[in-house]
């Protein structure tokens, strides 16, 4: 029988022991779970010992492998181990104590906030450390106190604003290749933070918001060879140049971010070719993008970047001038208006040209003024509506079905429609709506070489006085025979019996 087996047979027995004794039950219970605990946590550790592919060799590799934390059972046949860009947070004192002959480690892109000090006190042949772009807000010394053949340390990424109350390098003095710093946090070096770095060969240091630079903070690094600096302020950029003293610079071989400030720095240019050689004729721009590879003495770049703030406040109120010189011609020319007509127009070209005969409710679509309602209630139903035979009009007030939108309305009465009786007065000009209702007219019916519209003039309108925009209007009143209402009681007679003739026409 496995030992697996014989496990679940024992927690099996303990728990139909409690079952049968009442008094016992509490603790044999708790016993059995005690032991499931502890059996989960085993496979549960052995699980993340799987989680890592190690060759021969002694490399293993466990990167994104979603892991929360460094896998315990790692022992001293471990060279190499690559726990890069995981979901680590913490790590022990106790995780790497038997890792005694581990000489990369790798722990990159995880969501490292805490670094207990003795957790590399073991890693005595630690020769290359990546803790890059995690979360350490805090550095400390004593992380490399034992790690005396450490070449390589990588610290970018990460969110601490200093490099710590005390020198956090001075237990490395075989340090080769340095990178620190952050895009954002890092705002202070000071004096002592590169104590001790004599052999240091690569330097990297990610400060575009750094602030303050102690003069010969740098002074201690003699044998520098590569340098990269991450910097917005050319001032510092000088400081740290002159603190520096290259062991090797070659031609073209040294880029820099050509940004505005930069180009822009007299002072600093001419510092710059005291310390660099052949400044700034082999000297070869870096970025951005559109200057790379062109010299430094050579670069230009345009107004938009160099006052790109400027530039956009320009251009936000030119906008802003330009719409709200758009709203006053609109006002002034009744954009607006044009706008409505513009888009009722579109919908109404999307109905059929022309309804069925079988499809007409009505002998006539009257469209008037609600000023000129009592003229139209009282006097053009009476006369057409009780003559014999009957004539059924067609309106808004009575006729429009409710809910449905106007414009919709409009149309359909229209087309619905034998004829349209328009009522021009002063108030029908002065009415939007009854604007709409000649524009769609005139879209659906008189675009048809017919004459299904019916002018009737109620009173004189000087044409002068008729608005730009009631263009069709003005060409329907040159163009069309209308009806004028008789101010004399004696000719009503014959306007009413013209207009019937004109409906059934």
């Amino acid at each position: 029988m496995s030992w697996k087996k014989r496990q679940d047979k024992w927690i099996l027995r303990k728990m139909q022991e409690a079952k049968s004794n009442h008094w016992t039950m509490p603790r044999a219970l708790w016993t059995a779970w005690v032991w499931a605990v502890i059996i989960l946590s085993t496979e549960g550790a052995s699980h993340q010992a799987s989680s890592l592919s190690c060759d021969p060799t002694g490399v293993c590799d466990g990167h994104s492998r979603s892991l929360n934390s460094i896998p315990s059972g790692l022992t001293d046949g471990v060279k190499s181990l690559d726990l890069s860009n995981n979901e680590i947070t913490y790590v022990s004192n106790r995780d790497l104590q038997r890792c005694v002959n581990l000489k990369t480690l790798r722990l990159g892109a995880n969501e490292i906030h805490t670094v207990e000090e003795d957790s590399f006190f073991h890693l005595r042949n630690l020769e290359y450390l990546d803790l890059s772009y995690n979360r350490l807000s805090n550095l400390s010394s004593s992380w490399f106190r034992s790690l005396y053949v450490l070449k390589f340390l990588n610290l970018l990424g990460n969110v601490y604003k200093t490099l710590g109350e005390t020198s956090l390098f001075s237990h490395l003095p075989n340090l080769r290749t340095l990178k620190v710093g952050n895009s954002n946090s890092f705002t202070e070096i000071h004096e002592k933070d590169f104590t001790g770095l004599i052999f240091l060969e690569e330097l990297e240091i990610s400060a575009q918001n750094l602030q303050i630079y102690v003069p010969k903070s740098l002074k201690s690094i003699q044998n520098i060879s590569h340098l990269i600096l991450h910097l917005k302020q050319p001032v510092l950029l000088v400081d740290i140049l002159v603190d520096i003293q290259l062991k090797t610079l070659e031609a073209g071989g040294n880029n820099f971010i050509c940004s505005c400030d930069f180009l822009s720095f007299t002072q600093g240019q001419q510092a710059l070719g005291r310390v660099l050689v052949d400044w700034p004729t082999e000297y070869r721009c870096d970025s951005p993008s559109h200057v790379r590879g062109q010299r430094v003495q050579d670069a230009r770049l345009s107004l938009s970047e160099c006052h790109r703030a400027a530039v956009v406040s320009a251009a936000c109120c030119a906008l802003f001038l330009l719409l709200l010189l758009t709203g006053v011609l609109c006002h002034r020319f009744h954009g607006l208006w044009y706008m409505k007509m513009m888009w009722a127009w579109l919908q109404a070209k999307r109905k059929p040209r022309k309804a069925p005969r079988r499809d007409i409710c009505y002998d006539a679509f009257v469209s008037y003024s609600e000023q000129d309602s009592y003229w139209v209630e009282n006097l053009m139903v009476q006369e057409l509506e009780h003559f014999n035979p009957p004539f059924k009009l067609c309106l808004h007030k009575r006729d429009f079905i409710p809910g449905k939108w106007i414009i919709d309305n409009i149309i359909d009465s229209i087309e619905k429609s034998h004829k349209t009786i328009f009522v021009l007065s002063e108030n029908f000009v002065k009415s939007e709506w009854c604007k709409y209702e000649l524009d769609f007219s005139h879209f659906r019916l008189f675009d048809e070489n017919n004459d299904a519209a019916i002018l009737i003039l109620l009173e004189p309108i000087d044409k002068k006085a008729i608005p730009q925009r009631f263009c069709k209007l003005r060409k329907i009143m040159n163009t069309k025979t209308y009806l004028e209402w008789p101010v004399d009681e004696t000719q009503q007679e014959g306007f009413w019996l013209n207009l019937r003739a004109a409906i059934r026409s």
